[in-house]
């Protein structure tokens, strides 16, 4: 039997107008109850795992997360993903990006992220190409991020309707026409009034904000770009904006605070009812926000 690559996969759902979501990883028993949520709904998602969580939670390593993962694996169902690896990180400290790219290439994920976007943008096309040239020798796609997605500063954000009116943040049609062309990027992650949930001990537990989507926007950049579109900050965005959204280029759409949060809450009843708490918070993912119950016979991720 082949298996279908995750680029396929994602300009599959790019078409067919159906998300791809990626469930992030802060700490290893989530991995169990999100792949088998994918699998008892037949529906298919990315594991993914970003370098924040292993450094401010508790995923520990990229190798880590892949070790666990290819505990549960179902390749109908699953691929791992390496999320946001930044150049510049939350609290402005430069980061050995080509190091970890290096590790999790080496340990399996099968498609990364590279995230310049506090760069310049030639700094960011830049880099971007410089991890685009190593991913493709290994035949794993690469996302990248132009624009700003919000929500993972250290400090609190501005007033979230500010932030929307002003457009302030967003990529730029243009830029990312120029950004796609010359770093060879195959995603791109796209900021249009999305944002990430926080990750500061004094708010990481709280509701997130109700975002919305600049929809004329994001077909502006999908005509731009030409390549598949993602959304960061997926939890929280109401649901006639995501599904929209996937009218106009986007393919993979990120969720982590619909999942952390629940895990977290009942982490004090024992790991158990965490990972049931997980479990129930997918299935109103793929049930209810995104409708991709059976997704995985509409995708074929095997052939």
């Amino acid at each position: 039997m082949s298996y279908a690559s995750t680029q396929q996969l994602i300009e599959r759902a790019c078409r067919a107008g159906i998300a791809i979501p990626a469930f992030n990883i802060p700490y290893l028993p989530m991995v169990e109850p999100v792949v088998n949520a994918l699998k008892d709904r037949n529906s298919f998602g990315l594991v993914v795992v970003a370098r924040l969580e292993w450094k401010k939670f508790k995923s520990r390593s990229p190798e880590a997360v892949a070790e666990e993962y290819n505990k549960f694996r179902q390749t109908k169902h699953t691929r791992l993903h390496l999320d946001h690896v930044p150049v510049i990180d939350e609290d402005n400290l430069r980061v050995d990006y080509m190091e970890i790219m290096t590790r999790a290439l080496a340990a399996g994920y099968e498609s990364v992220m590279i995230d310049g976007s506090r760069l310049p943008l030639p700094e960011n096309i830049a880099c971007t190409k410089e991890v685009v040239e190593l991913a493709h020798t290994y035949g794993v796609p690469v996302e990248a991020e132009l624009g700003a997605v919000m929500g993972h500063e250290a400090g609190p954000l501005p007033p979230y309707e500010e932030l929307f009116t002003s457009g302030k943040g967003f990529t730029d049609p243009d830029e990312a026409r120029q950004f796609v062309k010359e770093s060879g990027a195959d995603w791109l992650s796209v900021a249009i009034g999305n944002i990430h949930g926080a990750i500061s001990a004094a708010a990481k537990g709280k509701q997130k904000v109700a975002a919305r989507l600049n929809i004329e926007h994001l077909d502006r950049i999908y005509k731009a770009a030409g390549v598949p579109l993602v959304l960061h900050g997926g939890t929280g965005i109401r649901k006639e904006y995501i599904m929209e959204s996937l009218k106009h280029g986007i393919a993979k759409i990120n969720v982590a605070t619909a999942i952390r949060q629940p895990y977290e809450r009942e982490l004090e009843k024992g790991v158990s009812a965490a990972q049931d708490a997980v479990y129930d918070a997918m299935l109103t993912v793929i049930d209810d926000d995104f409708e991709i119950q059976n997704s995985a016979d509409i995708l074929k991720p095997e052939e």
